[in-house]
């Protein structure tokens, strides 16, 4: 168990109290306080759990992500229970989670809480502990005058989580919640780049490494005060909005912000180029990069080492076409070049593979992204002319795959558990307008340019205008 804390001694005090009344095992806890550079210092009360240690963090960052880190790297345990130091812990809240993780090693367990006000020296540890042992914590505070967390609302409307929704994620956050350590080390732990908003963005990733998340609904915990973040409810979406907007594509507020490019797209477009020409691979991202679509990053894999630029390979015309690409894309932040197809990236929640560059239509990822939407399918294949179909893929759903059926077909057992449809229409009969294919004047002008010269030309536009 890991406990970041920052000062607050009198609630820190009242936590360990009720751990020490758990009903789980004594000998299979272990719990590790983090003082995130308290000043005062925190200290252990002698009322604790029997294995108990304190662990002062390192100067080079700070907050809660950093200190949940830091007590993960210090804790052996195989499941990480996530407590924050100011919860009053129900007697059985640690086994009602414990039980989960025997069944599963990629669940996500929520705690249950329920906030109350807080007052300096209304409880001591010791009346905590005797309530909390005797089975009787609910009584340490006024059901009716705490607060549910805004969580419940979310679990009652998706049936206990049950429903599918790429929004779900969000309500593992903060306070209470477990995870096997594997899992934990396996999306990299909690960003530390973000002070606010640190828990909501390792969840997204979990969900995205297939984590299931599950509500423990059948104990419960006292959260000592209003979180900050409630009081201040605008003020803390604002400082948290960019930082979490750049990192999590399926967040709300994503969808309805202008378009831009974001340090984590909203699908990754793979297409292997292989001898195509600089006009067939941008008949394919044109539409792409130009429209609606353009939250996206694409690879372009050549299966061929960088071209050489030196005279000879000039004059002979080798490489000339993958010269072309490169330079076609080369100030485009949102198109790569590789030799070999990369891995999928974990943290983007839709791939696309193009087994080679058709014309797409505006729009096309929008459509294939509804249909996968509509069906909740975790593999889409789209046809195309004259080739193999093309793959979208759920990152999400592939992940799971790999929890529940290691080394078997993951399509099979993503169509099985997430479903596979087809879709129609991602590709265009023929090219849209590219650099290579502009439009063609209208009969207007082809008369105006046979007939009339530069000067007579632009003395009509005057005209025109007036």
């Amino acid at each position: 168990m890991v406990i970041p804390a920052y000062g607050n001694q009198e609630k820190l005090d009242l936590t360990l109290a009720a751990l020490a009344a758990q009903t789980y095992p004594t000998e299979l806890m272990e719990v590790v306080v983090v003082d995130d550079s308290s000043s005062p210092a925190l200290r252990l009360p002698e009322l604790r759990p029997e294995h108990t240690r304190l662990v002062v963090t390192t100067q080079e960052s700070w907050g809660s992500a950093h200190a949940v880190n830091t007590g993960v790297d210090h804790a052996e345990g195989q499941v990480i229970l996530r407590l924050d130091s100011d919860m009053v812990a129900w007697r059985d809240h640690v086994e009602a989670q414990m039980r989960w993780h025997h069944a599963a090693d990629y669940l996500a367990v929520l705690g249950h809480k329920r906030f109350v006000e807080w007052q300096d020296g209304a409880r001591t540890p010791e009346q905590v502990y005797e309530k909390i042992v005797c089975g009787e914590g609910h009584s340490l505070y006024e059901i009716e005058s705490s607060r549910p967390h805004w969580i419940e609302t979310v679990i009652d409307d998706t049936d206990g989580l049950t429903v599918h929704n790429p929004g779900i994620y969000r309500v593992f956050i903060g306070a209470t919640g477990s995870l096997h350590r594997d899992l934990f080390k396996t999306v990299g732990g909690l960003s530390t780049d973000l002070r606010l908003g640190s828990d909501s963005e390792f969840a997204y990733r979990l969900a995205q490494a297939g984590a299931v998340f599950v509500p423990e609904q059948t104990s419960s915990s006292w959260h000592l005060g209003i979180p900050q973040m409630q009081q201040k409810e605008a003020e803390g979406r604002a400082q948290r909005l960019p930082y979490i907007a750049q990192r999590v594509p399926l967040h709300g507020m994503r969808r309805t912000a202008p378009l831009r490019a974001w340090r984590v797209p909203h699908v990754d477009i793979v297409i292997d180029v292989g001898d195509h020409t600089v006009a067939d691979v941008d008949a394919a991202l044109a539409p792409v990069l130009a429209g609606t679509d353009s939250d996206v990053r694409i690879t372009l894999v050549t299966g061929q080492a960088p071209p050489r630029h030196d005279r000879e390979a000039i004059l002979s015309g080798e490489g000339a076409q993958l010269r072309l690409i490169e330079e076609m894309y080369d100030t485009e932040s949102r198109v790569r070049i590789t030799t070999d197809e990369p891995e999928a990236d974990p943290a983007v929640p839709f791939r696309l593979v193009l087994p080679k560059p058709v014309p797409l239509r505006p729009g096309s990822i929008t459509g294939i992204l509804a249909t996968a939407g509509r069906e909740d399918a975790g593999l889409v294949l789209a046809e195309l002319p004259g080739s193999a179909p093309a793959r979208f893929e759920r990152t999400a759903a592939f992940s799971r795959a790999r929890h529940i059926a290691p080394g078997e077909d993951l399509d099979r057992v993503v169509a099985g558990i997430w479903g596979a449809v087809t879709h129609k229409g991602l590709a265009a009969p023929e090219p849209g307008n590219t650099a290579f294919t502009p439009n063609r004047a209208g009969a207007a002008r082809r008369l105006a340019r046979r007939f009339l010269n530069a000067r007579q030309r632009a003395r009509l536009r005057s005209l025109l205008r007036r």
